[in-house]
């Protein structure tokens, strides 16, 4: 009983699933880190463009 646990433990040590879950946090950190960046850098240029479209027509 105790080397079945002993055995349990060791495996889900060496397991590699929580690294998966993390290097995905870290795309998905990143993703939306260059999303904000974009739209705080081409904000006012889409808005003026918008807005410049909407009077046009």
């Amino acid at each position: 009983m105790m080397l079945r646990t002993t055995r349990k433990m060791a495996a889900a040590l060496i397991s590699d699933e929580g690294a998966t879950a993390t290097e995905y946090a870290i795309m998905v950190s990143f993703v939306a880190l260059v999303i904000i960046l974009a739209v705080t850098a081409l904000g006012g240029r889409l808005s003026a463009l918008f807005a410049a479209a909407s009077t046009a027509f």
